[in-house]
């Protein structure tokens, strides 16, 4: 308990990095905390954005399969292909 702390010079390296993880910590600690405090205040607008998507997804959907009726109407009911007959494919 009686030891004597003795302090020493640094080196320029060491101060420019012990510079350089201070200067990264200070940055790093409000970007931090100002997410967490975002966080909550973009959870309404998430939610929003996410029932916007899953309605553009459904009504895609139900273009897609109207489209799909609607060839395999053209197309005689979708049963079977149409084919001619001839062959080789090629005109």
């Amino acid at each position: 308990m009686t030891e004597k702390i003795e302090f020493g010079l640094q080196s320029r390296r060491e101060a420019f990095s012990l510079l350089g993880f201070a200067t990264a910590l200070s940055l790093a600690v409000p970007v931090t905390l100002s997410a967490l405090s975002e966080a909550e205040a973009q959870t309404a607008g998430m939610e929003r954005r996410e029932g916007r998507r899953e309605g553009r997804h459904d009504r895609r959907e139900g273009r897609r399969e109207g489209r799909q009726d609607r060839r395999e109407t053209r197309r005689g009911g979708g049963t079977a292909p149409e084919s001619t007959g001839t062959g080789t494919g090629t005109k």
